[in-house]
């Protein structure tokens, strides 16, 4: 599902709590009913079964709820960890806070006792907080954040990175090494500029099978109440678009499709007013700029057809200034003269992102670029997107905005 990450403090910790709450629940249920099972079924063993590991739950909830307030429970492997680790010590420490309540003395070798049970008793209530942390705790944090409350802000639509982001598709470039942590790091911060820049954001629900599903704007293009949903050229990217029209649906939008044997990529797709720039690129073909035109002719759209040869995507060329000038990189740009008004850059990979009509986001890596369009009168406001450039994405590709 969803998630909406533009959450006041306090539903921060709602969602948390209510995940806190669940995991411990479920934990503290299932252990309970196991250990019922294993002891006879008798009524009266009920109780003192939930007495004994009910401190170990309230740890549990505790440890969870910090975890999940920080944001970590997004990804599956820290989800596990927490799960393992925090089912490990809420075991370890409520078992010894529920001596301690029984009257039983402590003394040298209570610890390698307590120890011991992690793998007696203690085993099924990790088993099972383990499982509740990775399969319970990110659905209802999402459905949580997601409860959307009625705002007039743009909507920016993104996906956290895949593990294996450094496995995406390469076309024009050589591979070479991407920093994991260094991209988290940026694509939290290219968010955080959305969210600072009157974007209400969006998460995709996220897919670390999927190398480049970061590039959610190759998987949906939105014109006005309604979204495209694509037909990726990379047949390893088609997956993507499953979660895109989940999005669409979610935002209440209407839902339309590019279908085989038409592929469309969105990083072709280029607006500039009531004209639609398409890239006839290697990810996109004549029967897929066909059904576009189809789709969006009737909402009032003209469909120029633009041939790219020399890059990835027609947006990986050029990108549109508010006023509707477009830029780009004369080398990269295969006919300047299709665009109305087109104006060279000093360097590749100068791509703008709109924040407002006088606001735009560009890349850290382009800095005369980025001075030449300050000087045009625009705000220019800048982050680094060094990991996503080495696998041809820029600004543009990390998320869709939605007015």
């Amino acid at each position: 599902m969803p998630v909406s990450r533009t959450l006041t403090p306090a539903r921060r910790v709602v969602a948390a709590l209510a995940a806190a709450v669940a995991v411990a629940a479920l934990t503290h249920v299932s252990t309970v009913l196991v250990f019922f099972v294993v002891n006879g079924s008798k009524p009266e063993n009920i109780v003192p079964i939930s007495n004994y590991f009910m401190p170990g739950t309230l740890v549990l909830a505790l440890v969870v709820a910090i975890v999940a307030s920080v944001g970590a429970l997004r990804r599956w492997y820290f989800a596990v960890v927490t799960g393992l680790i925090g089912g490990a010590l809420a075991s370890f420490l409520g078992t010894a806070f529920g001596y301690q309540l029984a009257g039983v003395s402590w003394n040298a070798d209570v610890p390698s006792f307590l120890a011991t049970t992690l793998v007696g008793t203690g085993l099924v209530f990790i088993v099972a907080s383990t499982l509740a942390s990775l399969f319970v705790a990110p659905r209802l944090l999402g459905w949580v954040s997601s409860l959307r409350v009625g705002s007039s802000r743009p909507i920016a639509l993104v996906r956290q990175p895949s593990s294996r982001l450094a496995d995406g598709e390469l076309t024009h470039l050589d591979r070479v090494a991407v920093d994991l942590d260094l991209a988290d790091d940026q694509w939290q911060a290219y968010v955080s500029a959305l969210e600072e820049h009157g974007f209400e954001v969006v998460d995709v629900t996220p897919a670390d099978e999927l190398p480049d599903s970061v590039f959610i704007e190759d998987a949906l293009v939105i014109f006005g109440s309604t979204a495209v949903i694509t037909s990726p050229g990379a047949e390893t990217r088609r997956p993507e678009t499953d979660a895109a029209r989940e999005s669409a649906h979610y935002l209440g939008l209407r839902v339309q499709a590019i279908e085989l044997p038409g592929t469309l990529d969105g990083g072709d797709v280029l607006k500039v007013g009531s004209t639609v720039y398409v890239g006839r690129s290697g990810r996109t073909n004549a029967e897929g700029i066909r059904q576009l035109r189809a789709i969006i002719s009737p909402l009032g759209y003209t469909v120029v057809a633009v041939p790219v040869k020399k890059v990835l995507h027609l947006k990986s060329a050029v990108t549109a200034l508010p006023d509707g000038t477009v830029i780009g990189y004369a080398k990269h740009v295969d006919n300047p003269a299709i665009f109305d008004r087109f104006l060279a850059m000093p360097e590749p990979g100068a791509a703008v992102v709109v924040l407002s009509a006088d606001t735009v986001l560009m890349a850290s890596s382009v800095p005369k670029s980025a001075a030449l369009v300050a000087d045009l009168g625009y705000r220019v406001i800048t982050v680094d997107v060094s990991e996503f450039e080495k696998l041809e994405g820029c600004v543009t590709c990390l998320s869709v905005r939605v007015r």
